[in-house]
């Protein structure tokens, strides 16, 4: 047990000795915590929150152009303009504000849509009605021959794919309910007056987001549930670069060898470093923790909620650090220079993270990188983080990914000192 906490003391100096770098392991999370969730949040906000300025050019004056105009406003996402610099707004103008960047979209709707959109109407109406001997189609005026019609969605060449989609898919909506509504007009009219209306126009299907509750309240995800457990694993496994290079110090400088010959078995060695770093992963964790239930709501964030969580959080954080602190003791004993052990950790982490889910999420991502994010310890842990703050999950439930995470240290360890062994046989 002496030659145990002689080791961590060891430790300890060696991290004293670098006391901007141990600073700037805890500051720098922090910064980039508070820095993602702020961007986050407040694109979160622009687009639920702020309204959207988009450019109208009604070129219909009728039912249909009223109908889209009433929709974008009742909405609450979208602030219609029909004037630029107080000249009314032409397809042209608005095509060369948009495309500018400007505005992020300009809808053109086309002349005659209401009206010929209703006399096509009225044609298939009297033809089924004629079909059914309902109407004598010799009396039956000749149909006069209509033009599809196109609404104009003009988009910044830089707007996101999904904002496109969102908005075509809301106007397609739109035009298809008032289409529905005009073909039970026509019909009611065409099948005489009635006190009663024949056909109901209210939506049969409706959808309803069923959320998961906890004392009846619903758990609705954040900007910083997602991001306080994604860069805190990201900070937990930047500990891979200090330990790394601390590990090539050792063989560098012959401490290492000295301390072997003392003697004192490798494992205690190992034993050592992983009870220090495995102690600044937890500070880190409690520092995140920390930010997120303390300072956020200063900021305007959503506050981190982590009653009942907390021992779970910390469980996983725990385990993480094992993770980590295992890949960095294998980097430093593969790497023969601080050259190549800095560079190589620091890259390998924002692999990880980035294959890991911590930027992207994985269900955004190809399907061959959706296999590939499976054997990232990131995403065993950040899926396990998930599972406690957003599913409410258990201790049986988190198993699976600390068994996971586990067995990553325990294997990288055993291949360092197996790797260790055979380099000072030679």
């Amino acid at each position: 047990m002496y030659k145990f906490w002689m080791s961590v003391y060891k430790e300890i100096l060696l991290l004293r000795r670098d006391f901007g770098g141990l600073v700037i392991l805890f500051v720098m999370p922090l910064v980039l915590i508070v820095t993602i969730t702020l961007i986050q949040d407040s694109t979160f906000k622009s687009v639920t929150e702020t309204k959207i300025p988009i450019l109208l050019v009604d070129n219909d004056k009728g039912e249909i152009a009223k109908n889209v105009k009433e929709n974008l406003i009742q909405s609450g996402t979208f602030e219609l303009l029909t004037e630029i610099a107080n000249k009314p707004i032409t397809e042209t103008s608005a095509k060369e504000a948009v495309f500018k960047g400007e505005y992020q979209l300009a809808i053109v709707i086309p002349e005659r849509i209401s009206s010929d959109l209703q006399l096509k109407i009225n044609q298939n109406v009297e033809n089924i009605l004629s079909s059914f001997g309902m109407q004598d189609s010799v009396t039956m005026p000749k149909q006069q021959e209509l033009s599809p019609k196109e609404v104009r969605l003009y988009f910044d060449p830089a707007t996101q794919l999904t904002f496109k989609n969102g908005v075509k898919n809301a106007i397609d909506k739109m035009i298809s309910q008032i289409e529905n509504k005009s073909i039970y007009a026509t019909f009611q009219d065409q099948l005489g007056e009635t006190d009663e209306p024949l056909f109901e126009q209210e939506n049969f299907i409706s959808f309803k987001e069923i959320v998961p509750k906890v004392d009846d309240k619903e758990i609705v995800p954040n900007s910083v549930q997602h991001n306080v457990p994604a860069w805190t694993l990201f900070a937990i496994f930047f500990v891979v670069v200090p330990l790394s290079i601390n590990v090539v110090k050792e063989k560098s400088q012959g401490t290492l060898v000295r301390l072997i010959t003392n003697p004192v078995p490798y494992f205690i060695v190992i034993l050592g470093k992983t009870a220090t770093y495995l102690l600044i992963c937890m500070i880190q964790f409690w520092l995140m923790v920390a930010v997120g239930v303390y300072f956020f709501p200063y900021l305007g964030l959503p506050v981190l909620e982590v009653e009942g969580t907390l021992l779970l959080m910390s469980i996983v954080a725990f385990f993480s650090g094992l993770a980590a602190i295992g890949f960095g003791i294998l980097l430093g004993t593969i790497a023969k220079t601080q050259e190549q052990s800095a560079p190589f950790g620091a890259t390998s982490v924002v692999i990880l993270a980035a294959v890991g889910g911590v930027w992207v999420p994985v269900f955004a991502m190809p399907k061959v990188m959706q296999y590939v994010s499976h054997i990232s310890p990131m995403n065993w842990g950040l899926n396990a983080f998930y599972d406690v703050l957003l599913r409410n999950g258990t201790i049986l439930e988190i198993l699976p990914e600390i068994i996971l995470l586990l067995l990553f240290f325990l294997i990288t360890i055993a291949i360092a000192t197996v790797y260790d062994q055979k380099k000072r046989a030679v």
